[in-house]
């Protein structure tokens, strides 16, 4: 991390770890105010140099490691954006241990799911979500430790006070520029492991690599120029930090040397207020969130004209979302595209370069990609066909699942599902989405998830679900019933509810007599989408 002769921090291009960009950015940019938490209540913002979070995560890490953590083993982070999770992130990395991020918003099913497949050890959460977390995880005979914010002292031996487990690792505070006694990480070694929804019902864990992560943080930030170019620009962190596009800003926020200022949740009024109060130069959001700072009725009371520009990412922003965002806000949006799958970019716009609304820009420096067909063939420009990439970001495989990964990554390219065309300046256009993947909100959501629990209902014989435009959200989700007895529609919403997050639960639910089927059987999506999606 520092060279050990010269005590000077090692270039930028060497960074190897998730816990090397924390000691950069000490080494490099010295003491400032990193985060600034706005809660979005009357409490006065709460503020953290980066060296406060540097000493915290290796407190954490001695900690964790005291309970008995060791390389390798899985610990979850289960909660709303808050300092403590970045804290937590570096932490864990620092330990050696793999980081499993989790949407807050997930149930209870969900969550057991995934600490039962990963194997989980430890989990950190908040006090809000231990009486879901007490229940879901109940009986997983692997997972040792609840350890949660917002709780005075350790509640139990199973269910510890965060602040105690820092204060366990409190010799460790002024050894955070170095390794860890008895931790040797590699680049290689597992880093993340990111739950996306998968074809087969159940999520896929997506496994990445410290290399994977900082490969992709450092094109998203730019290897060339100025390193300190934009130290001290004020950013504004909305995305979810347990989402990968989420993760890859966050990352890149070490390599800038950035003031970020977060909120636990995305609300219009208060993103707008931020700017102003903050004088925010740019963001990273999801179309949903550009779409209702659009439609935002009184963004015209605040003063945004700090903003100098957006990135958007996530699911495809429309054209007359994007222009309407810039002339609202004289701030240009630039677009990227990528995937959990390649930690998170493949594709985006330069700060210098020309932009293409419509296009998702061009492929990150690090990245290969092609248009291939149904045999791998490469395309020529302007062809459609599926888009594959290979790159030091690509993940290493789906945690113990060898057939599905053995069908994403064929012959050492990542095939995406997504269908695309390179223009003759090698930018891409996505002209078609996974097959039955429906993105709202930035959110993807697989069918099959929600079909499955609608199933479950005793007055259901069966479901289809399809992806329905949405000027807001991108999509919805839209199901098709047949039903053997009668239920209403606001039973078995209700019903979702209790089983998926509330972002994968029904918008619309239509009763139909049958569903179409093709020749051999199987629902035919693509004939309920032309006869019955309006």
């Amino acid at each position: 991390m520092l060279d050990e002769q010269t005590q000077q921090p090692k270039m930028v291009q060497d960074l190897r770890t998730l816990y090397d960009l924390s000691v950069y950015n000490c080494s490099l940019f010295g003491s400032f105010k990193q985060v600034i938490f706005d809660d979005l209540s009357r409490e006065p913002p709460h503020e953290y140099t980066n060296i406060a979070i540097a000493r915290e995560a290796t407190q954490l890490a001695v900690g964790l490691r005291a309970l008995g953590v060791e390389k390798g083993d899985h610990v979850i982070v289960m909660l709303p954006n808050c300092p403590e999770v970045i804290i937590a992130y570096q932490a864990i990395a620092r330990a050696g241990a793999v980081i499993i991020p989790v949407l807050p918003l997930l149930k209870g099913p969900e969550i057991r799911y995934i600490a039962s497949n990963s194997g989980a050890k430890a989990i950190i959460t908040s006090a809000m979500l231990l009486p879901l977390l007490k229940e879901a995880l109940a009986d997983i005979s692997t997972l040792h430790y609840i350890i949660a914010t917002g709780i005075p002292a350790s509640a139990s031996a199973a269910v510890l006070a965060y602040g105690d487990v820092v204060e366990k690792g409190a010799d460790g505070a002024d050894h955070f520029m170095y390794d860890l006694d008895g931790v040797s990480v590699s680049p290689d070694d597992t880093a993340v492991i990111l739950y996306t929804s998968g074809t087969t019902g159940n999520p896929k864990g997506v496994m990445l690599s410290h290399r994977s992560l900082v490969s992709n943080a450092l094109s998203g930030f730019g290897e060339d120029g100025d390193p300190k170019a934009q130290f001290g620009q004020m950013q504004l962190a909305i995305l979810p930090l347990a989402h990968a596009f989420g993760i890859l800003i966050s990352n890149v926020a070490y390599l800038s040397g950035a003031t970020i200022v977060m909120l636990p949740r995305f609300e219009a009024g208060s993103v707008l207020a931020a700017i102003e109060r903050y004088h925010i130069a740019g963001f990273a959001g999801v179309p949903a969130m550009f779409v209702a700072l659009l439609y935002a009725s009184d963004a015209d009371k605040y003063n945004t004209n700090s903003l100098q520009y957006c990135v958007s990412g996530s699911a495809p922003l429309s054209v007359e979302i994007l222009k309407g965002f810039e002339r609202k806000f004289q701030c240009e949006i630039r677009e990227g595209y990528g995937l959990s799958e390649a930690s998170a970019a493949l594709t985006g716009h330069g700060a210098d370069m020309p932009r293409k609304p419509g296009s998702v820009g061009v492929p990150i420096s690090v990245v290969e990609l092609r248009i291939v067909d149904e045999n791998d063939n490469p395309l020529s420009t302007g062809e459609i066909g599926e888009i594959i990439a290979r790159g030091p970001n690509i993940m290493q495989s789906y945690y113990n699942m060898p057939e599905e990964t053995a069908k994403a990554l064929r012959n050492g390219w990542l095939h995406t599902g997504d269908m695309g065309y390179l223009d003759e300046d090698g930018y891409l256009y996505v002209v078609e989405r996974k097959k039955d993947l429906i993105i709202r909100g930035g959110f993807n959501i697989y069918p099959r998830d929600v079909e499955e629990v609608l199933a479950t209902h005793p007055a259901v014989i069966e479901a289809a679900v399809v992806g329905v435009p949405s000027e807001r959200m991108g999509e919805e989700v839209k199901a098709f019933v047949v039903t053997r007895i009668p239920v209403s529609v606001e039973d078995l919403m209700a019903y979702c509810r209790e089983q998926l997050a509330n972002y994968k639960t029904p918008s619309q639910i239509v009763f139909v007599h049958a569903l179409p089927r093709n020749a051999v059987g199987k629902i035919d999506k693509k004939e309920l989408r032309k006869h019955y999606v309006n």
